[in-house]
């Protein structure tokens, strides 16, 4: 993937020879060398870093789906192990009509005296 645009190889930088002056190697020629190893080594670390950023992303992607899991396996179990009836809208309305007609009845016999022992018989919201 990336081998295009890395342009030497440790080979080829091991195998680099210079010819010799009389004064030693050509400078001209040892910089040009030297300036694509430095390119090379530019873009190893823009790649690194690249890598490196996706990596980060993923480790953070990977931890949030794992949370996700754990967070839907407990929802299941809890579910699983409920055995409470499910609480459907029409059993709420019927709970507060049957409240309603508790609280404001026509008749009196109907009215709840909230401190009597009557409304805490009345008052027994099983679902009926």
């Amino acid at each position: 993937m990336y081998q295009n645009k890395i342009k030497l190889t440790t080979q080829e930088i091991l195998d680099k020879s210079f010819k010799i002056d009389t004064r030693g190697y050509r400078p001209k020629e040892v910089d040009q060398f030297l300036d694509e190893i430095i390119a090379d080594y530019d873009q190893f670390y823009r790649i690194i870093n690249t890598i490196e950023r996706e990596k980060n992303e993923l480790i953070s992607e990977n931890m949030q789906l794992k949370q996700e899991l754990r967070n839907a396996k407990m929802n299941i179990e809890i579910v699983k192990r409920s055995d409470a009836p499910e609480v459907t809208n029409v059993d709420i309305m019927r709970r507060l009509a049957r409240l309603e007609k508790l609280v404001y009845g026509d008749d009196k016999k109907e009215r709840v005296n909230y401190n009597s022992d009557k409304y805490e018989e009345e008052s027994n919201f099983d679902g009926e």
